[in-house]
């Protein structure tokens, strides 16, 4: 190949260009007509009663935090295998992140594994449909049903997944990023996905001052405001969703069929559910393959790739200081993950010729 192949590519056209335009020949740059029409598309896109479009997705999971009353004290169990803005939003409000280990074939949280972390302080779960694979819904909700605790979906890597047919953001308070690298992206961008309308109420005060009317403030809020060039691009990139998914999903299959490759095992899908593949993670054989050596190898063959994640959250240094040692927290699935995963460019761009480029450079990889 002539060019790399990135790990991540977002999609811009001349749609998304004109929609800007107009929005700054509007006039009306922060939060206006564009981010309200943009909750609406979302809102009927998900198929829930209320969206809430804030600043980036981190945003999205501490207003969802704030919103269900979560207090300092207060424990949350979630999962240690995923970016960390999922346990940090914990931390913003000064509860306290419990880490339940993950499945092996799926990567997302161990239902079995959160019935032992619960206690008389646990508030609610956090599950992540990881890499675009939603998490055991039924069974999470049934614990939190059995326990009364809330649910939240971090939904940032599953724009469209579903499971049982149902879209994910659905089920509990889901939150969503719109991240350059994501299924579709505002840049940077966030939503909040419920069906109760007084937390979405509490939602929309606390991302704008606490302003209920104009310059009238009933609590202490903050800016997580959405801007309308964020929202005018949103609207366009929604439109295509099921397109880029669909592509995503024909080129995992396409690297299901092909890959031959002694030493790895490429990923697993439920059969209830809807697998969007916001990445293509591939688990090594570390006794055949070195994955060092294997990215190098790909690297030099114009072909990107990447680790998600490298590091549990309870192993990062900022976890270690606040007291998750070895002693106190053990999830050995996420810490085996975490040496053996591996990210393929999966994005809606890769071409036939650079499928079947990636596929033939894996086979002809030389295991030792």
């Amino acid at each position: 190949m002539e060019k790399s192949i990135p790990i991540a590519k977002p999609i811009i056209t001349n749609e998304e260009l004109k929609a800007i335009a107009e929005v700054l020949k509007s006039g009306m740059l922060a939060q206006g007509k564009a981010v309200g029409d943009f909750e609406k598309s979302f809102s009927d896109y998900i198929d829930v009663k209320n969206a809430i479009a804030v600043g980036n997705g981190t945003i999205a999971l501490d207003l969802a935090l704030k919103s269900l009353n979560i207090k300092e004290g207060d424990e949350i169990i979630t999962t240690p295998f995923t970016f960390i803005a999922t346990a940090n939003s914990i931390l913003f409000q000064k509860a306290k992140p419990v880490f339940a280990d993950v499945e092996e074939r799926t990567f997302n949280i161990d239902p079995d594994e959160i019935l032992n972390k619960i206690t008389g302080k646990t508030k609610a779960i956090i599950g992540v449909h990881l890499f675009g694979h939603p998490f055991n819904v039924k069974a999470i909700s049934e614990i939190c049903e059995d326990h009364k605790l809330s649910l939240v979906e971090d939904c940032a890597q599953a724009h469209g997944a579903e499971y049982e047919h149902k879209r994910v953001g659905g089920f509990g308070t889901g939150c969503f990023s719109f991240y350059p690298t994501k299924n579709i992206t505002t840049g940077e961008g966030g939503i909040i996905t419920t069906n109760d309308g007084k937390n979405a109420e509490l939602c929309r005060l606390l991302r704008n001052h606490g302003q209920s009317s104009k310059y009238y403030h009933t609590i202490l809020g903050y800016n997580y405001r959405m801007t309308d060039i964020q929202a005018a691009i949103g609207i366009v990139q929604l439109k295509k969703l099921d397109g880029y998914n669909k592509k995503r999903i024909y080129n995992a299959e396409y690297f299901n069929k092909d890959i031959r490759l002694e030493g790895i095992t490429k990923p697993h899908r439920e059969k209830h559910v809807k697998h969007v593949y916001h990445q293509y993670v591939l688990k090594v054989d570390s006794n055949l393959i070195s994955r060092e050596k294997f990215m190098e190898y790909l690297a030099g063959k114009g072909i990107g790739s990447a680790v998600h994640y490298p590091l549990p959250i309870h192993k990062q240094p900022l976890y270690q200081e606040l007291g998750y040692t070895s002693d106190s927290v053990t999830c050995p699935i996420a810490e085996e993950l975490a040496n053996k995963v591996l990210s393929l460019p999966v994005h809606p761009s890769l071409s036939e010729k650079e499928l079947k480029y990636i596929v033939e450079t894996i086979n002809n990889y030389e295991v030792v």
